[in-house]
C-alpha cells in the first residue's frame, strides 16, 4: 500500500531561508514547490557572535510569507530546521521567540551532529548505494560524516562556511588554504576517503561551472561526478577569478559569487586532505533527509528509482499492475543476456524500466517516443546514475518506436557504450511486445513466455490463448525484438 502525502521542509540556513514543499509517494520524493531567500543571517557571526541585523530583517519576512504560503497548501506535515547561524548565535533565542511570535512557526536548532546525520539520509535518499564521506557546507560550518551501506556515523562539524573564514583583509587564497588546512588535518586520517559526497548549494554551482567548462551535455547537478584531480583544478581556477568574471557566469547570482572563491578553497583542501579520488554530488541534504528520517524503516528500503519511475506514470491506473506483471514476463529473457552493468543494477534497470511502460498514454501519439524520451532523461527521480537515466530513457524511447537514430546523440553517444546503447533498445522493443501482445493485461501476459534458448529468441503462447498472436502486429513486433537482440526468432503454441 502506498503512503501518499505533502510535506513542507522550512530550512533556516547561515546564508538562505528555503521552503519546499514535496510530493511524498512512497519512496519517490518528488519536489513541487521551491523558494529560497539569500538573507545571510550569519554573515556578521564570526566578527560580532550576533545574527545579522539585516539578515533578521530579511529572514522574518520571508518567513512571513512562507506562513501565507504554507497556509494556502495546507501540507499534511511541516518539519523546520535551524542550523549553525541559529544555533551557535548569542542572540538565538531572541530570534527563535520573534519567528514563533511573528509566523508561528516553532523553529528545530540542529545540532552539528544532527546537521552531518540528515544530510547524509539525504545523500541516501538520492542515492541508496552512496559510500565514502558526505561533505555538507553551508554559510557557516562544513558538516563530514562517514556513510556506508546506508548508515551514517561518527560526524563532525566545522567552523569553514564562508562567513566563517571571511578576513577583514579580503580575500586571500594562500592564507585561507593555510586555515583550512589547520581545521580539517586533525581529521584528515578519520575522513580518509576515494568518494566525497558533495552537499550545499556553492559545490552544486560550482559542478554546473564544471559541467559548462566540461561541455557536458546532460544539465543534471544530481549524481554528477568529477575525478578529485579535475575537482581540484576546477576550484583553483574559481578561487583565481575576480568577482566580475563570475558574475559573468551564466546562471550564478552574485550574493552566490561572494562566497564561492571561499567554497572553492575549502573543496580542494578537502580533497587533496582526504585523499579523494572522485566527488559525487548530491542534490539532496539535510531538508531531504528531514523527509527521509520521517519514513517508516519499511519505505525507506525501497528503490527509489523503481518507485519514482512507478509514480511517473501513475496517471495511467493500469500502470501500478502491468509495470510489476511485465518486468515478471521478461525476467527469463533478462536473466540470461550477458550482463552489460552491474549485477546487482540489472533487476532494478528492468524493473523501473517496465514501471514507465504505459507512460505515453497521456502524450500525443505522434510524438509519444521523443516526449517520452525526454520526460524520463531529466525526471527529478532518485537512485540512478547519469548512464542510467540515458539507459531508461533510450528504453522509453524505443517502447514507442522501432527507428534507431538517438534523439539528442551526442548526448546519448557520450553516455552509452554501443553495447549498453543496443541492450537499451532491445529493451524497449521486449516492452512494447510485451504490452501490444497483452493489450496491458496482466493477466493475457500469464498466458506466454518469452525466452532465450540455443541463439533464438523463443514467444511461447499457451493454446488456450492462441488468439493473442492473431494478426500481423505481434510477429512484427517479435521480429524486431529480435533484430534488436541479433538473434532468430520462434514463436509456438503450448
Amino acid at each position: 500500500m502506498r503512503s501518499v502525502r505533502d510535506v513542507a521542509v522550512l530550512d533556516v540556513g547561515s546564508n538562505s531561508i528555503r521552503l519546499v514543499v514535496y510530493h511524498v509517494d512512497g519512496r519517490a520524493i518528488w519536489t513541487v514547490f521551491n523558494e529560497k531567500v539569500l538573507a545571510g543571517l550569519g554573515r556578521d557571526l564570526s566578527r560580532t557572535g550576533r545574527l545579522s541585523p539585516e539578515g533578521i530583517a530579511a529572514a522574518l519576512g520571508a518567513l512571513r510569507r512562507f506562513r501565507a504560503v504554507l497556509d494556502g497548501i495546507g501540507p499534511d506535515e511541516i518539519f523546520t530546521a535551524a542550523t549553525a547561524a541559529v544555533r551557535e548565535a548569542s542572540d538565538r533565542l531572541d530570534f527563535i521567540a520573534r519567528v514563533q511570535t511573528e509566523t508561528g512557526f516553532e523553529l528545530r536548532v540542529l545540532s552539528g551532529a544532527d546537521e552531518a546525520r540528515l544530510a547524509a539520509l539525504g545523500v541516501v535518499a538520492g542515492s541508496p548505494r552512496a559510500n565514502g564521506v558526505v561533505g555538507d557546507l553551508g554559510g557557516s560550518s562544513l558538516e563530514l560524516i562517514r556513510l556506508a551501506a546506508g548508515a551514517p556515523a561518527g560526524g563532525v562539524t566545522l567552523p569553514l562556511g564562508p562567513f566563517a573564514l571571511q578576513s577583514p583583509r579580503g580575500f586571500d587564497a594562500e592564507a585561507l588554504e593555510t586555515a583550512c588546512r589547520g581545521v580539517i588535518d586533525p581529521f584528515a586520517a578519520q575522513f580518509q576517503t576515494e568518494t566525497f559526497h558533495a552537499v550545499g548549494g556553492a559545490w552544486r554551482n560550482l559542478a554546473l561551472v564544471h559541467m559548462t567548462i566540461a561541455g557536458y551535455p546532460l544539465h543534471v547537478v544530481h549524481q554528477y561526478e568529477i575525478s578529485g584531480a579535475d575537482a581540484v583544478d576546477l576550484a583553483r581556477f574559481i578561487a583565481r577569478q575576480s568577482k566580475g568574471s563570475l558574475d559573468r557566469i551564466p546562471g550564478l547570482s552574485k550574493k552566490r559569487a561572494e562566497t564561492l572563491p571561499v567554497a572553492a578553497v575549502v573543496l580542494h583542501t578537502l580533497i587533496q586532505a582526504l585523499g579523494v579520488k572522485k566527488m559525487a554530488v548530491s542534490a539532496y541534504g539535510v531538508r531531504e533527509g528531514l523527509v527521509m528520517e520521517s519514513m517508516s524503516a519499511e519505505v525507506r528500503e525501497r528503490d527509489p528509482l523503481v518507485e519514482g519511475c512507478a509514480t511517473l506514470a501513475a496517471r495511467d491506473t493500469s500502470s501500478e499492475r502491468f509495470g510489476p506483471a511485465l518486468e515478471a514476463w521478461l525476467k527469463p529473457l533478462w536473466s540470461v543476456l550477458p550482463p552489460l552493468v552491474a549485477e546487482d543494477r540489472a533487476p532494478v534497470l528492468l524493473a523501473a524500466a517496465c514501471r514507465l511502460a504505459t507512460l505515453g498514454a497521456h502524450l500525443h501519439p505522434d510524438h509519444r517516443a521523443d516526449l517520452a524520451f525526454d520526460l524520463v532523461l531529466r525526471a527529478p527521480i532518485a537512485g540512478q546514475s547519469h548512464q542510467e537515466r540515458a539507459f531508461l530513457a533510450i528504453a522509453a524511447f524505443n517502447r514507442y518506436t522501432a527507428l534507431s537514430t538517438n534523439p539528442e546523440p551526442a548526448l546519448i553517444g557520450r553516455l552509452l557504450d554501443t553495447e549498453l546503447l543496443a541492450r537499451a533498445r532491445a529493451l524497449g522493443a521486449a516492452m512494447r511486445l510485451g504490452y501490444d501482445l497483452s493489450g496491458r493485461s496482466p493477466v493475457l501476459l500469464e498466458g506466454s513466455l518469452l525466452t532465450l534458448d540455443k541463439g533464438e529468441l523463443v514467444l511461447t503462447v499457451k493454446s488456450r490463448s492462441a488468439d493473442m498472436l492473431l494478426g500481423e502486429q505481434i510477429n512484427k513486433r517479435a521480429a524486431q525484438l529480435a533484430s534488436a537482440l541479433g538473434v532468430g526468432l520462434k514463436v509456438r503454441l503450448r
